[in-house]
């Protein structure tokens, strides 16, 4: 699809829009841009890396602030620095693994799995129950994240989010901390994502494959156009995120947090039985 002057300015904004979404409430950008660009004529094998490399770019930017206006702490030895640590670890290692299996698996499981998942989680925030934090959950919640942003570019925000909630962590600061875990995971999601492409694309063993050739072949499985659009509109948003997240009221972020991801994840799922 031809990305004309018009359409590079509805997607910056888009991508400003859902950056500030993200950067603010924890969740929102990968789940509301991969409907979208779809949406727009952008092919899924397009729009995947396209959100992975400009979410890393702008969440982490966005992490610079969070630590600024105090909405998380990420000073040496603090824990929500060691629960970035430890969901960026997992989350890399999921993270790749899913990727490669996203080329070949079935685009209707993914958004079937993803939406009852979200759905879940969200009733689980509803609730209103008192949850003791727990480094057991957060493993959990690291792998089940990093898994679902590897095999469809979104889900991420909400289950990372919505499980450190349920694992004991302070909203404003889960939300800081999604912010930041999910700088290297899209990283090694976007690596993961040419790595496999290439292997699809080539007749031949990446091993064996001339090099020149695989970079044009890595090249190739990038809008870098789209990049540049979804990157201006992140970098813009990323200063004016933590910012709202500093200024929320503690007593109704919970519940609104639950309804959001409760009614993206029936959004999914009825989105799927639609198509």
């Amino acid at each position: 699809m031809e990305l004309t002057v018009g359409l590079f300015v509805i997607v910056l904004l888009l991508g400003f829009c859902c950056e500030f979404v993200d950067s603010s409430l924890g969740m929102g950008y990968g789940t509301i841009l991969s409907p979208t660009l779809l949406l727009f004529g952008f092919g899924p094998e397009l729009v995947v890396p396209a959100i992975l490399i400009t979410q890393a770019a702008g969440g982490l930017a966005a992490t610079v602030y969070h630590h600024r206006y105090a909405n998380a702490d990420f000073s040496t030895g603090s824990r929500d620095l060691r629960i970035v640590v430890l969901l960026s670890c997992l989350g890399i290692l999921a993270t790749g693994a899913a990727a490669f299996i996203s080329v070949n698996m079935s685009k209707e499981v993914i958004r079937t799995y993803i939406g009852a998942l979200i759905t879940v989680m969200g009733l689980l925030m509803l609730s209103n129950r008192k949850f003791q934090f727990s480094w057991r959950k957060m493993v959990g919640v690291g792998l089940l994240s990093a898994f679902n942003k590897g095999i469809s570019g979104g889900g991420f925000g909400p289950v990372v989010t919505a499980g450190q909630v349920i694992s004991g962590q302070n909203h404003k600061n889960a939300i800081g901390v999604t912010t930041f875990a999910e700088g290297p995971i899209c990283v090694a999601g976007f690596l993961s994502y040419l790595l496999a492409s290439a292997a699809k694309a080539s007749s031949v063993s990446l091993w064996y494959l001339p090099f020149p050739e695989f970079m044009q072949l890595c090249a190739a499985a990038v809008r870098w156009d789209l990049v540049l659009a979804l990157g201006l509109g992140t970098m813009m948003a990323a200063p004016i995120g933590p910012l709202f997240t500093r200024s929320m009221n503690s007593r109704w972020v919970v519940p609104v947090l639950g309804a959001i991801i409760t009614v993206l994840g029936v959004l999914t799922l009825v989105l799927r039985i639609k198509t």
